[in-house]
Parts: C-alpha cells; sequence; structure tokens
C-alpha cells in the first residue's frame, strides 16, 4: 500500500479569524514557523519518498524544514490547492456567519457553491484524483502531503465513506498529521489529526 501522509498546513494570523482561500502572501507566524520545525523533528525518521505541497505560501513553508531535513524537493502541486473561495476569500468568519448562502455551505456542503468559486465536490475530486495519481507513481511508498483542513477532510470523508455534508465532524488541527494508506483494493485510514510521535 501507499501510505500518504496529510499534513494541513502550520498556523497563521488569519487561522479562525479569516477565510484567506488562495489569497497570495499568508505566512506562518512565528508559532506556525516552530510547528513546522516540530513537524520535521516527529516525521523525519519515517522511510518518505517524496513531499508534494499546494503552491499557498503557508502549505510550502510548512513543507520545507521537513524536505530540507530529508533532502528532498518539495513539488508543487494544484490538485492539493485550497478550496477557491471566491467572494469569501478574506472575509471574517465573524461577517460569513450572517451570510445564508455560508450557513447553507456548512449545512449542505455538497451541493452549495461558493459564490464565485468552487463546489466542495469539485474540491473533492480534484484531491482524490492526485492522491490516485500519486499512488500509481510511487506503490509501496510514503508521500507527505501538505494542503489545508478541507481539502483533507474531504480526501479522509471519500476514503471512509463519509457524506460530504457530515464532514465537519472531522476535525483537521494546524500542523497536524493524518495518515490513509492505499491500493487498488482498498483503503485505510490510520491517523487522524495527530499533533504527537508518529509511526508507520
Amino acid at each position: 500500500m501507499t501510505h500518504f501522509i496529510l499534513i494541513r498546513h502550520a498556523t497563521n494570523d488569519t487561522v479562525g479569524h479569516r477565510l484567506t482561500g488562495r489569497m497570495p502572501g499568508i505566512s506562518l507566524n512565528s508559532a506556525g514557523q516552530a510547528q513546522a520545525r516540530q513537524l520535521a523533528e516527529r516525521l523525519a525518521h519515517l522511510p518518505i519518498t517524496a513531499v508534494y505541497s499546494s503552491p499557498m505560501e503557508r502549505a510550502l513553508e510548512t513543507a520545507q524544514p521537513l524536505a530540507q531535513r530529508l533532502q528532498l524537493d518539495t513539488v508543487i502541486s494544484e490538485d492539493f490547492q485550497e478550496i477557491d473561495f471566491g467572494e469569501w476569500s478574506n472575509c471574517s468568519f465573524a461577517a460569513l456567519a450572517q451570510e445564508p448562502q455560508f450557513q447553507r455551505f456548512n449545512s449542505f456542503r455538497s451541493c452549495t457553491r461558493v459564490p464565485g468559486g468552487e463546489l466542495m465536490m469539485e474540491a473533492q475530486l480534484r484531491i482524490i484524483k492526485g492522491l490516485e495519481k500519486l499512488r500509481a507513481q510511487h506503490p509501496q511508498e510514503t508521500v507527505v502531503v501538505f494542503s489545508h483542513a478541507d481539502v483533507i477532510k474531504a480526501a479522509i470523508a471519500y476514503y471512509v465513506g463519509i457524506h460530504l455534508d457530515m464532514f465537519q465532524r472531522l476535525e483537521i488541527s494546524p500542523a497536524s498529521v493524518s495518515i490513509v494508506a492505499l491500493n487498488e483494493e482498498t483503503a485505510r485510514l490510520l491517523l487522524l489529526n495527530h499533533t504527537g510521535t508518529i509511526t508507520i
């Protein structure tokens, strides 16, 4: 089986406050930089053969310490890009909470399109296609993917059979590690939202 280590980017000043989406220039804060270094320490002993990342700065900055430690290049992939939040990009969660469309997005996620942006099912298909492509490229290997909370939730929901309208029951914290093992016949969730020592 191919083991995918799915990692949400480390924290930054907007986490929990604003929906940054694909806005450029959002970098890790000092706490996030420390989380990225800690990730490298936690994961460096694993037999990782490849590192992939969303193109967003916060994901690439989280990947950098581990990639350097392993002497691997970080491969940028649009498959693991943040959801396109369209008109909601850079809005505060406090403001969005008053929007009926945003309320529907969180209760009926499978069929509610972001205004000017992406449908959650489109984002889910994107990451699943990306992971399946990598599974074929890296059979029996361990691969790290740095991405974003809802994108990782969508992948895990798909592989364990959770409907998108219930995927908010999953928690994916900044700098957390989730592991999915895939082959042609099945998928196994080995770890979810983990922040401690990792063994495979």
